[in-house]
């Protein structure tokens, strides 16, 4: 349980990042058709960087987001609702596999059939094997690195929008 929460500022950042790109892939089209090979290489690197871990939640998650809205849209539902999210979870269970599929045809459009292999040869390579197991930390201490550089810097737009103020006659 604790290595998973470790992961999830980093899968945290990935689905933003994901839904962030979502508004530019739906503008571009779904992607060119790949090869059945590059599809293959691409599921192979996303199972070698154990992507699943970062979606595997989805289903769940949506299920008691929607509950939660639907609750405090519909007060006296709520125990209706309590019961009938298990009830929904369940039949839509398995589908945030659609992701990874999603997720393969993407990478396949992205890259060559060559460039896949050549980034699979290099998962299970000591570097790559490496990169896969310190990418998650390296990732959340920069992020957290990130907030506090915004944080000490945020002081300091502050300074200087007191100071311009100030040069108004104008405290703040």
């Amino acid at each position: 349980m604790k290595s998973v929460l470790k992961l999830l500022p980093a899968a945290a950042l990935a689905v933003g990042l994901v839904l962030s790109a979502a508004p530019a892939i739906a503008q571009q089209g779904a992607p060119p058709k790949a090869s059945p090979a590059a599809i293959a290489a691409a599921k192979e690197i996303l199972q070698i960087k154990n992507a699943g871990a970062m979606y595997a939640g989805a289903v769940p998650g949506l299920v008691e987001k929607t509950k939660i809205a639907l609750t405090q849209q519909n007060l006296n539902y709520q125990k209706d609702l309590n019961e009938v999210a298990p009830i929904v979870a369940q039949q839509l269970q398995g589908r945030q596999n659609e992701i990874g599929e999603g997720m393969a045809q993407i990478y396949a459009s992205e890259f060559t059939e060559q460039e896949l292999k050549d980034l699979v040869t290099f998962y299970k390579s000591p570097l790559g094997k490496k990169l896969i197991e310190a990418e998650p930390r390296a990732i959340g201490l920069s992020m957290a690195f990130m907030n506090s550089w915004a944080q000490n810097f945020s002081e300091t737009v502050m300074g200087a929008f007191r100071a311009e103020m100030r040069k108004r006659g104008k405290e703040i």
